[in-house]
């Protein structure tokens, strides 16, 4: 069972836009040493929205090859058609990662008939495991507790990325899906509860920067130890507060330059590197956090 902290990895690239993938074999390496429990590839904080397809499956061909085993590696596979979701799944079928981690579909809003007829297309496409994720901050569509039911009933649709920040979104969800259903938050500003209040880990932007803390408060909250869990999630919790000033994952990214992790910020255009108004701020959050002197 995939638990604890697992990192929405970001995408190293050179200046000029090209994946660098020396980097992010570096990082794959970082994460493995700091006990980060999965990694999702070209995920939102991967920058899958600015990927093209062979770009897309070359980074999560790499990424699992970098990992060799040692940590389980999730691709993200959303996307706001049907028919481009089916497409990737299947690329991934036999890949060796061990999911899918498949965003509802964005700008179209479909109903939750549309979602469900959605997920179920693509669940019964092909054997590859699915896991939800909602993220209606992001794609102005909100996938109900009632549908994520219906859907939890689809054999190798396993659980679900949960980024309201809601908690009773989880109390409501846990009250109509199988015990065994996979619940992780997407939301890491309240991530500790969550785990705390049942939950089985986080798809985390903030393990990008802190994978030991983050490995470290998960372990503490599944294991019911409350009070070690909420003191290493207040010492991260400024990282959780300002990484998010503009987009994910544009301040991640260049906090992960800030600490050396990846030698540049640079993201694909339209999304464009940290305003300079934010520096200071993420800058201090890291030095806060501990995590830079």
């Amino acid at each position: 069972m995939l638990t604890g902290s697992i990192v929405a990895l970001v995408t190293p690239m050179d200046e000029t836009g090209e994946i660098d993938y020396i980097a992010l074999k570096e990082l794959v390496e970082f994460h493995i040493k700091s006990k980060t429990s999965a990694i999702v590839a070209v995920g939102t904080s991967g920058e899958s929205a600015t990927f093209s397809v062979d770009d897309h499956v070359k980074v999560v061909e790499r990424t699992i090859a970098y990992a060799d085993g040692r940590i389980p590696v999730i691709a993200g596979n959303g996307a706001n058609s049907t028919s481009e979701a089916i497409a990737l799944s299947k690329l991934f079928l036999n890949s060796g990662i061990v999911a899918g981690l498949n965003v509802t579909p964005y700008y179209n809003k479909p109903t939750q008939e549309g979602l469900y007829l959605h997920y179920k297309a693509i669940a019964e496409s092909c054997e590859l495991p699915q896991i939800l994720y909602n993220v209606p901050g992001r794609t102005a569509v909100d996938m109900l507790p009632e549908t994520v039911a219906r859907l939890a009933k689809i054999p190798n649709i396993i659980g679900i990325k949960e980024a309201t920040g809601d908690l009773q979104r989880l109390a409501e969800i846990k009250d109509v899906v199988p015990d065994d259903f996979l619940l992780f938050s997407g939301d890491d500003s309240t991530c500790c509860d969550f785990i705390l209040q049942g939950g089985h880990g986080v798809i985390s932007v903030s393990t990008n920067v802190a994978p030991v803390e983050m490995a470290e408060m998960c372990e503490y909250a599944l294991k019911g130890e409350t009070e070690k869990a909420l003191a290493v999630n207040k010492l991260i919790d400024p990282i959780h507060k300002h990484l998010y000033h503009e987009a994910n994952p544009i301040p991640v990214k260049w906090a992960c330059a800030e600490l050396g992790l990846i030698p540049t910020p640079t993201l694909r255009l339209p999304l464009t590197t940290l305003s300079e108004q934010y520096h200071d701020t993420v800058r201090n959050a890291l030095k806060e956090a501990k995590l830079l002197s």
